[in-house]
């Protein structure tokens, strides 16, 4: 079940992008799908949702963001230039207004040592922006939740 909050930012970030006859598209990996679900839970949403992708693996990456937008060399998970690949990508990949991403470790620590509760975030479209999150918490669920919200919050920034 969505949060308030989450179903809040649905409904202004709907409002948004149909007021400017925009589009969206998300690319999301420790959020697990939160920030689509809460966009597609408006009614209406493929007036302005134009797809996304959890790319939770390397396999997932190279299936969904292959393509339009080279990732930078050396690049790994769950950092700044991670994040604005994949929001670039995943803007490119399906002709979208807007492109959101997600990177980050919900917990456990991930591979690479990042804490639980470590999250960069990325919008790229007609303005770009990146915001780096750190909960402070153990709390997987919690974390993505948390993710999910930060990224909404960013998006609406940017459409407001």
């Amino acid at each position: 079940m969505l949060t308030p909050r989450l179903t809040e930012l649905g409904g202004s970030i709907s409002e948004a992008l149909r007021r400017r006859g925009e589009t969206v598209g998300i690319a999301e990996g420790s959020a697990g799908g939160l920030i689509s679900a809460t966009l597609l839970a408006v009614p209406g949403a493929s007036a302005y949702y134009a797809g996304g992708a959890i790319v939770y693996t390397r396999a997932a990456i190279k299936a969904f963001m292959t393509g339009p937008i080279e990732p930078p060399p050396g690049m790994r998970g769950a950092t700044e230039p991670f994040a604005a690949y994949l929001a670039a990508s995943i803007a490119a990949q399906l002709g979208a207004t807007w492109g959101l991403a997600e990177a980050g470790a919900a917990g456990p620590p991930n591979p690479y040592g990042d804490p639980a509760g470590h999250c960069w975030l990325a919008v790229s479209g007609p303005t770009s922006a990146t915001s780096h999150v750190l909960t402070g918490e153990d709390d997987r669920e919690a974390n993505m939740f948390a993710f999910a919200t930060a990224a909404l919050e960013l998006l609406l920034t940017h459409l407001t």
